[in-house]
């Protein structure tokens, strides 16, 4: 890759973002993702505006998902009254590997870190889904800058 930078994930903003890929193995966690803009603060950075990538590889070495769950919600009818309820439902660790695979081409709201939790918010057309993953350290690679204008991939 052409660029890597090491715990700077504050210095990219994900929102936005299409997963290629994530995977779960027994060394680490990664993730492929697009659009994903690097912010004019990151260390690679040597322009004074954000600027865009695709193909970024996110990797926390040694990560381990810890949580995936499938938000619930709540349905309202056109007068305000409570008609359908879906709660939560976490994910068995079991099902990771396959939850990850139909989870490729859906839409990231954000991902932060505190302290050694990693949160990733993912949005499909119908769901959400909240991961957690514990890792002491993300690398982020990726090969070009793209400026905001470039086109973006087609899903």
């Amino acid at each position: 890759m052409g660029y890597i930078t090491k715990n700077e994930l504050n210095n990219f903003d994900f929102k936005n973002s299409y997963i290629g890929e994530m995977v779960q193995d027994t060394h680490s966690f990664y993730a492929i993702l697009d659009n994903v803009t690097i912010l004019s603060s990151n260390s690679t950075n040597r322009d004074i505006r954000d600027m865009r990538t695709n193909n970024l590889k996110l990797t926390i070495p040694e990560g381990t998902i810890i949580s995936l769950v499938e938000e619930g919600y709540k349905v309202y009818d056109a007068d305000g009254n409570l008609s359908d309820s879906v709660e939560d439902k976490e994910i068995q660790s079991e099902k990771y590997n396959e939850v990850l695979k139909d989870l490729e081409n859906c839409t990231i709201y954000g991902i932060t870190k505190t302290g050694e939790i990693y949160g990733i918010e993912i949005d499909t057309e119908d769901h959400t889904y909240v991961m957690k993953v514990r890792g002491d350290c993300d690398v982020e690679e990726w090969e070009k800058f793209l400026t905001p204008t470039d086109t973006m991939p087609q899903y």
